[in-house]
């Protein structure tokens, strides 16, 4: 799989919440765009963009979601507006979504060897990492660099993999230091490493 980035930050109302605008522009951004990869989405505030790699997948599959967070809360709005928090609960009415697995720490592993015979959507938030291993912009979970390269390699191992997505992560507006984007990027090359030969 390529490693791919989409970076949408500079368009209007895309910053933790996504107008109908904006969604529809990403939407038409990345429709060239090839699912089979992994796809860098930015930092945590954009993980909406996992609702639009999942809307073009033609078969019955499940999500994988690892993540410090749910991201399944109302949308904003009275339910309105798309956002980081409510998109897992806007892919869950798409009608190939089959079924979905949130991984939070290492004590969720198990989960992993019930998965449905589907194939699988991978997405990955750094959040789920501790601090050592990445730096993020939210508050972050206990898991280790080895124990999350381990739970994939486990499902990459047990199923298709249709597609991946990897966000997380900071920015030098929200304080990020030269180290910290030093370590989340290769915190970010060492999880895509682990899909490179997959065809």
């Amino acid at each position: 799989m390529n490693r791919i980035f989409a970076d949408f930050s500079a368009l209007e109302g895309t910053n933790c919440y996504c107008s109908e605008d904006s969604a529809r522009a990403i939407r038409e951004r990345i429709a060239g765009l090839p699912l089979h990869a992994v796809h860098a989405i930015g930092t945590g505030d954009y993980h909406y963009i996992s609702l639009f790699w999942l809307e073009r997948i033609g078969e019955p599959f499940q999500l994988v979601l690892f993540d410090h967070h749910p991201d399944d809360q109302p949308g904003a709005f009275d339910g309105g507006l798309l956002s980081c928090g409510s998109w897992v609960r806007e892919a869950r009415r798409l009608p190939m979504l089959r079924a979905d697995r949130w991984i939070r720490d290492a004590e969720d592993f198990p989960a992993l060897a019930e998965l449905p015979d589907l194939p699988v959507y991978l997405s990955i938030d750094l959040d789920v990492l501790s601090e050592e291993y990445a730096r993020t912009d939210w508050d972050q979970g206990r898991m280790t660099l080895e124990e999350l390269k381990g739970a994939l390699r486990a499902v990459i191992g047990a199923r298709r993999i249709i597609g991946v997505d990897l966000c997380g992560g900071n920015t030098p507006e929200k304080g990020a230091s030269p180290d910290d984007l030093a370590l989340n990027a290769v915190t970010g090359e060492a999880l895509s490493d682990l899909f490179r030969d997959l065809s």
